[in-house]
Parts: C-alpha cells; structure tokens; sequence
C-alpha cells in the first residue's frame, strides 16, 4: 500500500499533493470529502455528514465510498471511521415525503384524485425519535400509522430543513405541480441574425446533457459547473425539458438581459415571451428573469414584490448563482417546494456556512463536473494562476501595525505598492482583453485613472455598463477596471488576463468566480493568466491563502512571484 492518501479517524484526509496518483484520488474523494487547507505538498480534506448526503442523493452508495477510502489511502483505514461512513449515509432515505391518494372528489382542472402530503419511514424508531423534536412536531398532522404521518402541505420545506438539522435528511419523492404548460424547444439549428442570416447550429456538450439529465432525474437540485462551462445552458436545456413556464432569479439586471439574450438565441422563445422584472421593469412573461435584489427590497416591512413567486403557475424556478441566495430567498423558496427547482453554481461553498439550506429548499447536488476535467475536454481555459507579493514600505508597517483590526484588512489590500504591479503587468499583456478587478472603489478609481481605462461600479448606470462590455467583447477596447460587480454572471468571453487588487476578505467563492472570468476557452488555445496581488506579512496574506482554497481543491496551484521579480517572470 503505497496510495497518495492517509485517512485519519478524525474524519480528515490528508493527500500528498506530489504522488503519482494524487489526481486519481482527488477526483474519487471530490464528490464526499471537502477541502480544508492546501498548502504546497499535503491537502487536507474532511469527511462530513452534509457531504456524504450529497454524494448519496448524487447516486453515489456507501460501498463507492469505502472503496475510494480502501484504493488510495496508504495505511489501513480506520475501521470506525468505515462503519460512521456506512451508518452515515444510511441515514438518507429512511425518511421520505410521499404524496399519497385520499377519498374525495376529482381536481376539476387536472382530473386527478385528490392526495396528501406524508412523511414515512421504513424504520419507525426514527420516526418517533423526530417527532418528538419541538421544531418538528408543528409542521407535520395526524399520525396515519405507525410508519406514516401527515405533513401540512406548506410546511414542506420548512420540515427538509428541521430534519437535516436533528441529522435525518429525509429524501423528497413527493413530486412537482406540473405547472403551466408553455412550449420551450432548444434551438439547435440556430435562429434568425436579424440581419438575413441564421446563428451557427450548435447543440449541448455532453457534460451540459448529462447535467440536464441529472437534474430532471432527481426532480431538484443543484448543477455545479466551472465557470464558463456554459450554465446558461443547461437551464434552457432544463427548461426544454420542462415545456413550462419559468421563473429565474439572476444576480443582477446586467445578469437579466445576458440570461435573455441568451435564450433569444439558444431557444424558440421570442422576445414577447420573455419578461424582466427588476428595478428597472416590472413584466410578467411565460419566462420572467427577476433579480435577487427586487425580490428583497423591504417596505415598511413587508417584501411587495413576492407576489411574483404566485404570479404565474411557474412549472420551473431557476436560481443562477445558487450560492449567493441571500436568506429572505431562502425563507420565499422554503414555500416553493411543490415546484420543480433548478440552482446554477460554480461552487456550493457559502461564506455564511449555509450550504445545508441550499441542499434542503433547493435540493441536493445533482451534478458536478471537476474544473480540469472540463479543462481536459477544451470547453475551458487552462489558467496560469500567479500570486505577486509586494513588501509595505516601513512607514506603512508602522501605520499598519497600530492601524484598528477592523482596519487593517483595507490598509493592506490596498497597499500602493499594488499599483505598479498591476501597471506592469498591464503592459506585459498589452494587446490581450485584461480584466483589472478589486473591492474598493477608491483604489479602483485610482488605477483607472493611472491606466486610463474605463472603469465599472455598482454605479456605473445598466446601459453604460452593456456599452462597455459590448465594447470589451467587440475588441474596441481591451482593458477594464471593474468592481465586485462583474464577480458574477457577466459574460466576456473573449477576457484572457484578469488582475485582482482586492477582494471581499477571505471569500472562496469570489476567487473561483474571478477565475472564472477568463476561462471562456480561447479560439487559439491560449493560456488564461489570473493575478493576485498581495501584501506580504499582513491579513491581506492569510485571507489570500483562505481563498485559494476552493481553486486549490479544483488542482489550480499558485506559482508564488515577488513584486522585484516581475520581469523576470516566465510566462506559463
């Protein structure tokens, strides 16, 4: 046994990053271990409850499991470690909400015979073990039978959400609502230019199908896919398949009209078919694109635009971005739960440590294709990923040494050391589309003067912002300075260089999605290039190393360069 990886009785896994068979073992641990730190040579990896779920409403069983533990670990596996993986996963299931037929009269709309929802179990001493927890017994009825209890119809996903918590993730088989039937087919002969011509002919890569499948095999869920792969797709194929009216909530308005432009394209809806509802219109279509933030507006307490939730018999709701949801969502979708639900992610890693609400009121992941795999395929980029450390002056040490905690964080990110680092290597990739991307509007402002660029804030008025990435997609220009409003949903394709100065502290998620940026594959098969920069011996360092950790999982590795050394600096 000489495998890459050791599996400890704490649950942590430990992979030895060098080894011949390290990549092997990565992507057989990827659908149930999750990645805790990763330094240079060994990663450590945990084994927890929500994981092993995921894996097992993804199809995979406690044997497949075990069998990736026992191939790659290079000493025997614990055996009470072996057992908790077992009875772990056996836990998912044994509860199951079921719709079950009751006497009375036929639906006059669908002409079915009238059902309730249960909750049953095939194993009764778990079920009288959560009905007796406080936060439980309200939501469900009369107990049918010894295996069997109502559940109040409303209360579905609130009940999801209680049982995963007391650890009896309970799997939903209680089916959807048909919805509003509307016809939906995937245009894969391509449309009218508008100019005389038809767009190219096209149809879903296989990873795009097999997520489609995936999905609307298990009901609801999750689709986990790089960024750049092509999510956007998946949901018209999702929607093709569910040949009903849509709801799908974006990130932003800029995100509303890509997602629309979009289906205009790739599907045989027409532009009365497609409606926006977000801060700036207010339509009601058989497909509505709403965005988070519209949703959530509170007035005098109350959120006036929920209606939309019921506005239509939506057979569909299609959440980009799923691990953005902010929580007001999360309470809307937890009455959702008789409609089919799709969540678009790159990444299900939360900073709020809420990824167990995504898996209980969305659904579990359904679908998850590793970065280099997609990478392997050609559908994405292959990255050079570059930290550049650049050293305080001493003056600024001092000033940063008696600088508040709360305060420290922006002195460094925004070091002005930061500035000829990213000029220079502006003028390295001159000529190549170059994203400059950062979280503080003053230093952005100061280097889209320094660089005369344009520069893109959430002020920065919608129809300005499509010129400029119209612009930048166009090739008419080839640099931009953006703030955290292009981390999400914002396709430029044709970006090859992104430069980031700042970042919303240690967050995963933002790495991976300013990555992302510049993964579009490139027609010449060029090399992606992602810059961090960093201000050594600060907080600006240990939050860098906190988000490179989901990259890291994904195989991405940093080549670490000091700020003096730039020009030396070989390109990938």
């Amino acid at each position: 046994m000489n495998g890459p990886l050791i599996v400890q009785s704490d649950k942590t896994l430990l992979l030895e990053v060098d080894h011949p068979d390290a990549e092997a073992a990565r992507r057989d641990i990827a659908p149930f271990a999750e990645l805790e730190r990763a330094p240079e040579h060994v990663h450590t990896y945990r084994v927890t409850p929500l994981g092993l779920w995921n894996a097992r409403a993804a199809g995979h069983d406690a044997e497949q499991v075990v069998h990736a533990l026992l191939t790659h670990s290079r000493y025997p596996v614990p055996q009470p470690l072996l057992v908790d993986v077992a009875d772990t996963m056996a836990r998912y299931g044994r509860l199951t909400l079921l719709k079950e037929p009751v006497d009375g009269e036929e639906d006059p709309r669908t002409g079915l015979p009238p059902t309730r929802l249960v909750l049953r179990t095939t194993d009764r001493a778990v079920l009288t073990e959560v009905l007796r927890h406080k936060r439980i017994k309200p939501l469900v009825g009369e107990r049918v039978d010894e295996d069997t209890v109502v559940v109040h119809a409303s209360e579905r996903g609130h009940l999801k959400q209680e049982l995963l918590k007391v650890g009896w993730p309970a799997e939903d088989l209680a089916g959807y609502v048909d919805g509003e039937a509307h016809p939906i087919e995937l245009a894969t002969e391509g449309v009218d230019d508008g100019h005389g011509g038809r767009t190219p002919a096209w149809s879903l890569r296989p990873y795009q199908q097999q997520a489609v499948d995936g999905f609307w095999d298990g009901g609801s869920g999750v689709v986990v896919l790089p960024c750049g792969a092509g999510k956007t797709l998946v949901g018209a194929g999702a929607m093709a398949r569910s040949q009903t009216t849509t709801l799908i909530l974006v990130t932003n308005t800029v995100s509303a009209r890509q997602w629309r432009e979009e289906l205009l394209r790739r599907t045989s809806l027409t532009e009365d078919e497609i409606g926006e509802y977000s801060g700036a219109r207010k339509e009601i279509r058989p497909v509505t694109i709403a965005t988070y933030q519209v949703l959530t507006t509170k007035r005098k307490g109350v959120f006036p635009h929920l209606d939309l939730l019921d506005a239509r018999d939506w057979g569909l709701v299609v959440y980009d971005e799923v691990h953005l949801l902010p929580a007001p969502i999360f309470r809307m979708t937890a009455d959702l739960q008789a409609r089919r639900r799709l969540g678009l992610t790159a990444t299900l890693v939360r900073e709020d440590g809420r990824e167990s609400d995504v898996f209980s009121l969305i659904g579990p992941k359904r679908y998850d294709a590793p970065w280099k795999d997609i990478e392997a395929q050609g559908w994405i980029a292959p990255a050079d990923c570059v930290e550049v450390r650049v050293s305080l002056p001493e003056s600024m040490r001092m000033a940063y040494a008696v600088a508040e905690p709360d305060e420290r964080y922006r002195f460094a990110a925004c070091a002005p050391a930061k500035d000829a680092v990213v000029e220079t290597l502006v003028e390295r990739h001159r000529g190549e589309p170059t994203l400059v991307i950062g979280q503080y509007l003053d230093q952005l402002e100061q280097l889209a003067d320094r660089l005369d660029a344009p520069l893109i804030t959430g002020e920065t008025t919608v129809t300005r912002r499509q010129e400029l990435f119209r612009q930048f997609r166009e090739g008419e220009i080839d640099l931009l300075v953006v703030s955290k409003v292009a981390n999400f949903s914002i396709d430029l394709p044709e970006a090859s260089v992104a430069i980031q100065v700042s970042g919303t502290f240690g967050s995963r998620q933002e790495e991976a999605q300013r990555l992302g940026r510049v993964l579009r594959p490139k027609g010449d098969g060029r090399t992606a290039h992602f810059y961090t920069t960093v201000a050594r011996d600060t907080v600006d360092a240990e939050f860098a190393a906190h988000r490179q950790r989901f990259l890291a999982e994904q195989g991405y590795a940093y080549r670490i360069v000091d700020a003096d050394d730039l020009e030396t600096l070989d390109r990938a």
